[in-house]
């Protein structure tokens, strides 16, 4: 259900036309060397200790040193880069900085990206040169128990590539291991691919994995048209759980319903819903008060006097305490993050009393991609791309997220010349290479 055609920014400037680019140092943006021909430079947005803060400031446009793939490594030349949260979090240094994470001298932020495989490794059997991927952001050391046999997720060096990692996707190349390499689906556009792998995947292992949905369960989505939640939905319609969004306006309402919510609860008509450290006795009152009325609600959409099955969380402070009072009893609460602050406060005895659980999880093992990004590529699952920005504007699509003006997916083109294109031989076509 991709919406990029009605809402793009790119153009706005125009883009450039593709040029091929031959023997080169550093191509412009918008050029292509010829394929398997590694620039020495390339451009692309670093962040650096000294300007820590918010998107507008900390991404600047600089030419670095083009990555060299080692051992189980491929180079990829980036056609498209989505936007998530944890580029806002890197440009800001918070609630951690990536440096202490990687103690590199600069940062290129990005965890979501398509392209073309541009040069191997060592060790890489499985993809060559010219093949056409997106990325999935688990990287792992393939060699503990947990990568071989176990859970992947549980391996100890396991990393999120473009955000614990400094090599991200919001450059020209990228450095990839090869195993966080999928096959590209050939109906969507370099935009759209590029859109969709963290919040999906994540969304998969959340309720296919952790939470074990099931067909019948009743689910509240947090967030509902959000950049996670418009997968949960499409989720929950394919396994045939009834799933309930909250949202924040009529626009965001009808998307849910158009993915497949059975209904949305608008947050503002609940005002004191929202968790807030250090409320008043009077504050308690009305938050739980809201959260009964919510509640109801939920009662008269499930037409039983029942709370949800699984609750899909990502807020966190907010809306955890309503979360764990809400859920069924036996219920399952499963979280991924919390935008609204870490410190979670909530009545522990409806979670003894009612046998509720907390199901806490991270992204997702290679083998969850997978599933999932087949899932796309036979159109059971479908990309909600509502924003594509051009390269110049990767630093506003990050202050748009920062600011919650965005919702389902958004992505900017880095390689790729203009939206629409499908593969290399489209996009060499456009200018009649």
């Amino acid at each position: 259900m991709s919406q990029s055609s009605s809402s793009a920014r790119i153009g706005t400037p125009e883009s450039p036309s593709l040029r091929v680019v031959e023997n080169p140092a550093i191509v412009p943006v918008g050029a292509l060397p010829p394929l398997g021909v590694v620039p020495a430079r390339m451009h692309g947005y670093a962040i650096r200790p000294e300007r820590q803060g918010d998107p507008l400031d900390s991404f600047v446009s600089e030419e670095l040193p083009t990555p060299e793939p080692g051992f189980g490594e491929v180079l990829v030349q980036v056609m498209a880069a989505g936007v998530n949260y944890n580029g806002v979090w890197a440009g800001r240094g918070k609630p951690v900085s990536v440096f202490d994470m990687h103690g590199q001298p600069f940062h290129v932020p990005g965890s979501d990206a398509s392209g073309v495989v541009w040069k191997v490794g060592p060790g890489v059997r499985d993809w060559k040169v010219g093949d056409e991927v997106l990325m999935h952001c688990n990287r792992t050391c393939g060699q503990c128990a947990a990568c071989n046999g176990g859970e992947p997720m549980m391996c100890r060096s396991q990393k999120i590539w473009g955000y614990e990692t400094p090599d991200g996707s919001f450059a020209q190349y990228t450095i990839a291991q090869a195993q966080q390499l999928l096959p590209k689906p050939a109906h969507l556009t370099w935009e759209e691919a590029s859109s969709y792998a963290l919040v999906a995947f994540t969304a998969w292992r959340m309720l296919m994995n952790r939470a074990e949905l099931r067909a019948g369960d009743d689910v509240l989505v947090w967030g509902g048209a959000g950049g996670l939640g418009v997968f949960a939905l499409q989720i929950c319609k394919l396994v045939g759980a009834r799933a309930v969004a909250v949202v924040s306006s009529p626009e965001r309402a009808e998307l849910a319903l158009k993915l497949g919510a059975e209904a949305t609860l608008d947050r503002r008509d609940f005002p004191n819903l929202a968790y807030a450290p250090g409320e008043t006795p009077a504050q308690t009152k009305a938050r739980l008060a809201d959260t009964k009325a919510f509640g109801k609600r939920l009662w008269e959409i499930f037409g039983e006097r029942k709370g949800p099955d699984v609750v899909f969380e990502h807020v966190g402070q907010q809306t955890f305490p309503a979360s764990v009072f809400l859920a069924n009893r036996g219920g399952r609460i499963v979280i991924c993050g919390a935008t609204t602050g870490f410190e979670l406060n909530f009545d522990v005895r409806h979670l003894w009393m009612h046998q509720k659980s907390i199901l806490g999880s991270h992204f997702a093992n290679a083998g969850e991609c997978a599933a999932a990004n087949k899932m796309f590529m036979q159109g059971k699952l479908t990309p909600v791309l509502t924003e594509t920005f051009s390269y110049g504007q990767i630093p506003l699509a990050h202050d748009m997220m920062a600011r919650n003006r965005l919702h389902g997916t958004a992505t900017c083109l880095v390689g790729a010349p203009r939206t629409g294109l499908r593969n290399l031989a489209e996009t060499l076509a456009a200018t009649g290479q």
